[in-house]
């Protein structure tokens, strides 16, 4: 759902009072609409594996929404999951990850495919995050893409419930594999 026509920063999006979601795309302010509760628990499912395995490691922190990730002025995301490794832990601070985080997972809905597998997919990519993550709960289906040496995303793994492959493997955070069947529980 767009909001009114101007170039909406960082800035503009603190001084918002309501309690409504939004994210910045290309100094575009979007509402987010709230996730069915099956995406919530496909969120949870995740990201309590992936926090169980990074802490058990001391990998780094997770996060999940909402959190605002501010990659610059024109570009403020909640994603559903965020990973930032120890080594970079600088850029979280009280309020924001303010920088790259390393890993972001974004669980896709209808109302939400556009924006995550193309804009928001987009500027990660621009930005350099390493490792992004598109979760399909309705097709119990996760794609794992990682930046090539051009920095562009390129398929590193895939997994979908029904198939043949029963997990899907993190390139960012070593070791980690994800069971589909423990992601897709309701």
């Amino acid at each position: 759902m767009k909001t009114q026509e101007k170039l909406w920063t960082y800035q503009d999006y603190l001084k918002l009072n309501d309690d409504k979601r939004y994210e910045i795309i290309e100094g575009e302010l979007l509402m987010a609409p709230a996730p069915t509760t099956y995406h919530q628990a496909v969120s949870r499912n995740i990201e309590f594996a992936i926090w169980s395995y990074v802490k058990k490691k001391k990998l780094g922190v997770v996060y999940y929404a909402p959190v605002d990730v501010v990659l610059d002025e024109y570009n403020v995301f909640q994603p559903d999951i965020v990973f930032v490794s120890r080594e970079r832990k600088e850029i979280i601070k009280e309020k924001a990850i303010m920088g790259i985080p390393d890993l972001v997972v974004e669980i896709v809905s209808p109302s939400s495919l556009g924006r995550d597998t193309v804009l928001k997919k987009n500027v990660y990519e621009r930005f350099g995050v390493k490792e992004f993550w598109l979760v399909y709960p309705e097709m119990k289906c996760i794609e794992v893409l990682v930046l090539n040496k051009e920095g562009k995303y390129e398929l590193y793994d895939e997994g979908c419930l029904e198939g043949e492959k029963k997990f899907v493997e993190s390139k960012v955070i070593k070791g980690f594999r994800l069971d589909l069947k423990e992601a897709f529980e309701a």
